[in-house]
């Protein structure tokens, strides 16, 4: 428990030198810029299905992201969801330590940076809640008792994100044109909710939140909150995601950049601090089940040749774990060299 951010960090005013990212990392002392032309797509029912595909497609294309509104999860649940997450990490430290654990093969866990802090050589200035939450019933008694209505609501939120991923990738399918099912439980069989804390840090400067990286899943649905952190890596250049009320920023993951066979692509992003609010977000990733075999899907390699093998989701993480954000160097594992 000692080593999480949110509880040593309340009383530092210097920025440790573990967490002091070199030069060219570090997000430095200049504003980023925001993103003006980050897509939004309403997804209102009475919205033309085949043109919200269409913006759909061309936002995974263009920026392997894109944030979406009117989508179904109703406000109260979602704030409701960001209130328990924050009542938890204000938890007096002695309920926070019945969650906390080192070991990283435990399903639910509370820890601070990243997957191993001991084998770290940097740290990262965050703390993480992470659980599985499908099938509901059969995970949800691992998650934290306290605060007592984290489980309901929780619960509640995660059904919900869970329903509009397998919309949302639904449509991506349909304007993909692979066959109707594609997206079954092999490929979606599996979500982790991941309840990241930044709290306020001396030198945001130098210190990072989340490095540079993508994600290894299917898709991934990231609830911000009002606190503005998220920044996508774009045409060499880092921009900010405005955080917007009761919107998800939808990311596309390694998997699915794979499956489309590079027709769509997974978004670089990282997660810088700030020297005055702590911020907390919500995020629910979609993966296969670890021993779906993943590869391009044959109706995207009819006229051209597959630019990736195939591979076990379990060994793809394994090797992203390795490669520590580096995505060049991952996706060339598994790029089929021509």
């Amino acid at each position: 428990m000692e080593t999480l951010v949110s509880t040593w960090s309340r009383t530092s005013q210097i920025l440790p030198e573990k967490y002091v990212f070199p030069i060219g990392e570090r997000p430095g002392p200049d504003e980023v810029p925001l993103c003006q032309n980050i897509p939004l797509i309403d997804l209102s029912a009475d919205k033309s299905q085949s043109q919200t595909i269409e913006k759909i497609l061309a936002a995974c294309e263009e920026f392997g992201f894109f944030q979406v509104i009117n989508h179904g999860v109703s406000e109260d649940l979602i704030d409701a969801a960001m209130k328990v997450v924050n009542d938890f990490y204000n938890m007096p430290d002695e309920d926070k330590a019945k969650v906390y654990s080192t070991d990283p093969s435990k399903d639910c866990r509370l820890f601070t940076s990243s997957y191993s802090y001991a084998k770290e050589e940097l740290h990262f200035w965050r703390d993480n809640l992470r659980h599985p939450c499908h099938p509901l019933d059969e995970c949800i008694h691992l998650w934290p008792e306290k605060p007592t209505n984290y489980r309901n609501v929780v619960g509640k939120y995660s059904l919900e994100v869970r329903k509009l991923s397998l919309r949302i990738l639904e449509l991506i399918r349909e304007g993909l044109g692979l066959e109707s099912g594609y997206f079954g439980e092999e490929l979606t069989g599996s979500q982790l909710m991941s309840i990241n804390h930044y709290p306020p840090c001396p030198d945001p400067s130098l210190s990072l939140g989340l490095p540079k990286h993508a994600d290894p899943n299917v898709i991934t649905l990231l609830l911000q909150g009002t606190v503005s952190g998220l920044q996508v890596f774009k045409n060499g250049q880092w921009l900010s995601v405005e955080p917007l009320p009761h919107a998800f920023v939808v990311n596309i993951g390694h998997q699915l950049q794979i499956i489309s066979n590079g027709k769509l692509r997974s978004a670089e992003h990282r997660a810088v601090t700030n020297s005055k609010e702590s911020r907390t977000s919500i995020v629910s990733f979609i993966n296969p089940c670890p021993e779906t075999i993943v590869e391009p899907a044959k109706s995207m390699i009819n006229d051209c040749v597959p630019l990736y093998r195939p591979f076990m989701f379990k060994d793809f993480l394994k090797f992203y774990e390795e490669k520590k954000g580096d995505t060049k160097a991952l996706m060339n594992v598994y790029k089929i060299k021509t």
